[in-house]
C-alpha cells in the first residue's frame, strides 16, 4: 500500500487594501523560519519598485521566473515546475488572485498554489480583500472600480491559518503621499480616487467582517469536530425568553442592562411558536417586543418548538449563548406544584448557560387564558345545536329502514361522521352534544337489549364506550382546528391591514384623508371622520364617506387620537379584535399629525432663523465690502472732473474705475445667484453633456501653469447644465489658484457607477475639519483676508451644484492643503 503525499500547508496573509504591508509581513515570516532552520523559497514576490521590500527580499533564495511568450512578447510567470523540483518545506507566492499570461500551464495563479500545496511544500501567499470573488460587487459599488482578477472565496477560508494585514485609512494615505507605495506621478490621482477615506475604511469593514464570519466558522467546525455541545463563552450573548406576556419588555430591559456591561455583548430575544406555527399571545405585544428589540440594538427570532423550554435552549445554544434570561412564572402556586416552571425547566436543561430569573409586576398573576366560548358565529352555533339533536335521529330512521342483524358498528361509524359534521359546524359545545345524543341512541336502538337504555354485553359497553371517547377527541380536535383557522385567518387580515398601513405612510401616502378613507375602507363603514376640538366646539379635519358625523356622540364607533382630536365611525359595531387595529390607526394619525406640526413649526423656524442670518450678513457686507469698490469709483471720478491731470494719470484711474466696477459686477451676480437659489427660481437645462466642453472653458482666464488638467477621454458624459456647471468648476479652481500661492492645481476626474467626480487638488493652508461645512454657508470667510469678497462664492457653487442634481464637499489632500470634490450624475446611456 502506498501512501498519498501530505498536502502543503496553506498561509494567507489578507490585506485590507493595497500598500498595507501583505507582502512585507509574508517576507519578515519568511526570515523568521529561515532563521529557525526552515528551507523557505521565493516563487514569486512582487516589490514594485520598494526599497523596503526590496530589503527583505535580498538573502533569500529566489526561484528563477520562466518566461512565456505572447503575441510576440516576452512575460515572466512563476515556474511551478521548478518550484516542485527544488522541494522546498516553504514557498512564498505573492498575489494569489493573479491571472498568468496566455500559454501558461494554468489560467490562475491559486490553481498553481494548489498545484504545489499537493506535492506536499506549505505556501505562503497574499491577497487582498477587494480580489475576494464575494465581495467583487460591494468594492464596485464602493470605489467605482471593477476587479478584474478575482479569487474565489473557498479557496481563502480553507486556508489553514489567515493573518489580516490593516492599516488605518490616515496613515495609509500618509504612507502613499510620502511616495512609499506608487511612484510620485500616480500619488495625486490615487489620493483622490481609490484612496480615499471612505474608501479605505470601507474595505477595512469588509476585511474585519470577513474575517469574523470566519473565526467564527472555525469556533463552530471545532465545537462540531470535537462533539462539544455546551456553550464557550468567547463573547458575551445573551438571550431572553420573551413569552408575548406583559412582562416581556422588563425582561428585555434587563437583558439589555446586562449586555452594555460587556462590551461587545449581543441581545437576542426569542421567542417560541407552537408548532402548528400559531401565536397564543397577544400580536401587539410581540410586534412591540420586536421594536423594543431593535431599539436596543438586538436581534428578534422567532422558532417552532412543542416544548417552550427545550426550544430555548436548543436556540440558545446553537447561538452559543452565555445567559438565559426568564421571567419568574405567572402560574398559580398549585400548577407549579404539579407542572413546574418555564424557568426551572431552562435551568434544568442548560447546562453550561447560566439562567437569570428575573421577576416582574405580573408575577401571582393568573395568566389570561382563551376564551372558553366558540369563534363560531351565533347563525352557526344555533345550526349545529339543532344538527347535534336532529341529525343522530335522521341517521337512526335511515338505519331502521336496512335490514342488518348486527347494526351496531355501522351505526356507530355513521353517528361519529356526524358528530364531526356538527363539531365543524357548530364548535366543540355542539359535538358534544351530538356524541351524547349518539351514545344514547345506540344504547337504546342497537346495544341488546333494545329498547331499553341498559347493555348486556361487555363488547357492547366498550364499543360505546370508546365510541364516546372517540367522538369527544374527534370533535376537540375539529373545533381547536377551526379556532386555529380563525385566529390564523384573524392575523393574516390585521397582518394585511398594518402592512397597508405602513406602506401608505411610507409612500408619503401620510394624509389625515388618507387614513380616514381606509379606516373606512378597512372596517366596512359608511362614514369616517377626524374631528378636533375647537373654541367652537369639534370641527371636521378630514372625511371619507357621505353624512359623516359632525361630533364625538354621534357615531356608532370613536376613538381617541389624543386630547384635541377623535376619529369617528358611522356603521356596523365593530368587534374587540377589530378595536385593536382601529387604535393602531389612531396611533398612526397622532403621529402624523404630531410629525406635521413640528415639521411646519421647523420650517417656520428654520426660514426665519435663515432670514435673520442672511440679512444680518447682507447688511454687514454691504457696509463694508460694497462700499470699498464705490469709494474708488467715486475718488477716480472725482480725479477725472478735476481736469489738471496728466495722460498717464488719467489712464491710471479710467482702469481704476474699470477695476472697481468688474469687482462691484461680479458680487452683485453673486448676490444675485444667492438669491436666486435661495428664492427655488433656478431652473437648469439638463442634458448629457462631455466633461472636454465644460471643464477647458471654466479653466480659462489663468496663467499658463497655474492650473493642470488631467482628464482621460474616456470620461463618460454627465447630465448637468453646462453653463452651471462651468460656473462652479471656475469657482472652485479660482478659490484653489488664489491660496495655492504658486503650487498648480490640479483637476482631476474619478468615474464611479451612477457619478463623475470632479475633484479640484490644492497645495493650499486647508480648511480644519470643523469648519468645512461652514465654509458652505453664505457671507463665511473663515480666513480668508483677500479684499473684495462677501464670501458667497463656495454658496453659490453648491446651491448650483445641487440644482443640477450633484453635490459638493471638502476633503484633505494629504501632505496638505484641500480637495474640493464635485459629483455630477452620470447620463444615462442610450437604450438604458
Amino acid at each position: 500500500m502506498v501512501d498519498e503525499p501530505r498536502r502543503g500547508r496553506l498561509t494567507v496573509y489578507l490585506g485590507a487594501a493595497p500598500g498595507v504591508g501583505k507582502t512585507y509581513a509574508m517576507l519578515g515570516e519568511a526570515r523568521r523560519r529561515v532563521d529557525r532552520g526552515t528551507d523557505v523559497v521565493v516563487g514569486y514576490v512582487e516589490t514594485h519598485g520598494r526599497r523596503h521590500t526590496e530589503d527583505q527580499v535580498a538573502g533569500l533564495e529566489v526561484v528563477p521566473r520562466k518566461v512565456v511568450h505572447h503575441r510576440g512578447s516576452d512575460f515572466t510567470e512563476m515556474d511551478t515546475e521548478a518550484i516542485i523540483a527544488r522541494n522546498p518545506a516553504v514557498v512564498l507566492v505573492d498575489e494569489m488572485a493573479h491571472t498568468n499570461v496566455p500559454g501558461s500551464a494554468h489560467e490562475k495563479r491559486v490553481q498553481d498554489i494548489e498545484q504545489i500545496r499537493a506535492a506536499g511544500i506549505s505556501v505562503i501567499t497574499t491577497v487582498n480583500i477587494q480580489h475576494l470573488e464575494s465581495l467583487n460587487d460591494e468594492v464596485e459599488r464602493i470605489t467605482g472600480v471593477r476587479q478584474r482578477e478575482t479569487v474565489p472565496d473557498v479557496a481563502v477560508r480553507t486556508a489553514d491559518s489567515i493573518q489580516l494585514v490593516d492599516m488605518p485609512p490616515e496613515a495609509l494615505r500618509r504612507r502613499m503621499a510620502h511616495g512609499n507605495i506608487y511612484r510620485a506621478d500616480n500619488i495625486d490621482a490615487s489620493l483622490t480616487s481609490y484612496f480615499r477615506v471612505g474608501n479605505l475604511t470601507a474595505l477595512r469593514e469588509l476585511a474585519l467582517l470577513w474575517l469574523a464570519d470566519r473565526v467564527d466558522d472555525a469556533l463552530d467546525d471545532y465545537r462540531k469536530a470535537h462533539r462539544i455541545q455546551e456553550s464557550w463563552p468567547a463573547k458575551e450573548r445573551i438571550v431572553v425568553a420573551v413569552t408575548g406576556g406583559a412582562e416581556s419588555e422588563t425582561l428585555l430591559r434587563r437583558g439589555a442592562r446586562l449586555a452594555q456591561r460587556a462590551a461587545g455583548a449581543d441581545l437576542l430575544a426569542v421567542h417560541v411558536i407552537a408548532t402548528d406555527g400559531l401565536r397564543t399571545s397577544a400580536d401587539t405585544r410581540i410586534a412591540r417586543s420586536q421594536e423594543l428589540v431593535a431599539s436596543l440594538d438586538g436581534t428578534f427570532h422567532s422558532v417552532v418548538g412543542e416544548d417552550v423550554s427545550a426550544a430555548v435552549v436548543d436556540f440558545a445554544s446553537g447561538a452559543n449563548a452565555t445567559m438565559i434570561i426568564v421571567g419568574v412564572s405567572r402560574h398559580g402556586r398549585l400548577r407549579r406544584l404539579f407542572t413546574g416552571s418555564t424557568g426551572d425547566r431552562i435551568a434544568s436543561l442548560a447546562g453550561s448557560i447560566d439562567v437569570h430569573l428575573v421577576t416582574h409586576d405580573q408575577v401571582s398573576r393568573a395568566a389570561r387564558g382563551r376564551s372558553a366560548f366558540s369563534p363560531l358565529s351565533r347563525a352557526r352555533q344555533l345550526v349545529g345545536w339543532l344538527l347535534a339533536v336532529t341529525l343522530p335521529l335522521l341517521l337512526t330512521l335511515v338505519l331502521d329502514r336496512i335490514d342488518d342483524t348486527d347494526q351496531l358498528a355501522v351505526a356507530e361509524l355513521l353517528l361519529l361522521a356526524a358528530t364531526v359534521v356538527v363539531a365543524l359546524v357548530g364548535g366543540l359545545l355542539p359535538a358534544l352534544m351530538a356524541a351524547v345524543v349518539s351514545f344514547m341512541t345506540l344504547n337504546y336502538n342497537y346495544a341488546p337489549p333494545v329498547g331499553r337504555l341498559t347493555v348486556a354485553q361487555t363488547k357492547d359497553v366498550v364499543a360505546l364506550t370508546v365510541y364516546v371517547a372517540v367522538a369527544v377527541g374527534v370533535a376537540s380536535v375539529v373545533d381547536r382546528a377551526s379556532r386555529r383557522a380563525a385566529e390564523a385567518t384573524r392575523a393574516r387580515t390585521e397582518a394585511a391591514t398594518m402592512s397597508a398601513l405602513s406602506r401608505s405612510v411610507l409612500t408619503g401616502q401620510d394624509t389625515a384623508e388618507a387614513i380616514v378613507t381606509r379606516v373606512r375602507e378597512t372596517f366596512g363603514q359608511e362614514s369616517v371622520s377626524l374631528l378636533r376640538r375647537g373654541p367652537a366646539g369639534w370641527g371636521v379635519v378630514a372625511a371619507s364617506g357621505p353624512d359623516h358625523a359632525c361630533a364625538p356622540d354621534q357615531g356608532d364607533n370613536r376613538v381617541r387620537v389624543d386630547d384635541d382630536h377623535v376619529i369617528c365611525l358611522r356603521g356596523e359595531t365593530l368587534r374587540a379584535t377589530d378595536q385593536r387595529v382601529l387604535e393602531a390607526f389612531a396611533l398612526q394619525t397622532s403621529l402624523v399629525l404630531e410629525y406635521r406640526r413640528l415639521r411646519e413649526r421647523d420650517d417656520r423656524a428654520a426660514a426665519l432663523e435663515s432670514a435673520e442670518a442672511t440679512s444680518t450678513a447682507l447688511l454687514r457686507a454691504v457696509s463694508h465690502d460694497l462700499r470699498t469698490p464705490l469709494a474708488i469709483m467715486r475718488t477716480a471720478v472725482d480725479g477725472l472732473v478735476s481736469g489738471d491731470l496728466g495722460a498717464g494719470d488719467r489712464q491710471t484711474l479710467v482702469g481704476a474705475v474699470d477695476d472697481a466696477t468688474d469687482q462691484l459686477e461680479r458680487l452683485i451676480d453673486n448676490l444675485l445667484d444667492l438669491s436666486r437659489v435661495q428664492s427655488g427660481l433656478l431652473h437648469p437645462v439638463l442634458r448629457a453633456r462631455s466633461l472636454d466642453e465644460v471643464l477647458p472653458l471654466a479653466l480659462s482666464g489663468h496663467p499658463p501653469g497655474a492650473v493642470v488638467l488631467d482628464v482621460a477621454e474616456t470620461v463618460p458624459l454627465v447630465s448637468t447644465d453646462a453653463g452651471l456647471l462651468e460656473r462652479v468648476v471656475a469657482n472652485l479652481v479660482g478659490n484653489a489658484v488664489r491660496v495655492s500661492r504658486g503650487t498648480p492645481v490640479r483637476v482631476l476626474a474619478h468615474v464611479l457607477p451612477d457619478t463623475v467626480e470632479v475633484m479640484v487638488v490644492d497645495r493650499g493652508p486647508g480648511v480644519p475639519p470643523a469648519l468645512r461645512e461652514r465654509m458652505f454657508e453664505p457671507f463665511q470667510r473663515l480666513d480668508d483676508g483677500s479684499p473684495g469678497g462677501l464670501g458667497l462664492g463656495l454658496a453659490v457653487a453648491r446651491g448650483l451644484t445641487e440644482a443640477v442634481g450633484g453635490t459638493l464637499s471638502a476633503e484633505d489632500t494629504p501632505g496638505g492643503g484641500l480637495t474640493m470634490v464635485l459629483s455630477v450624475p452620470r447620463a444615462l446611456e442610450e437604450g438604458a
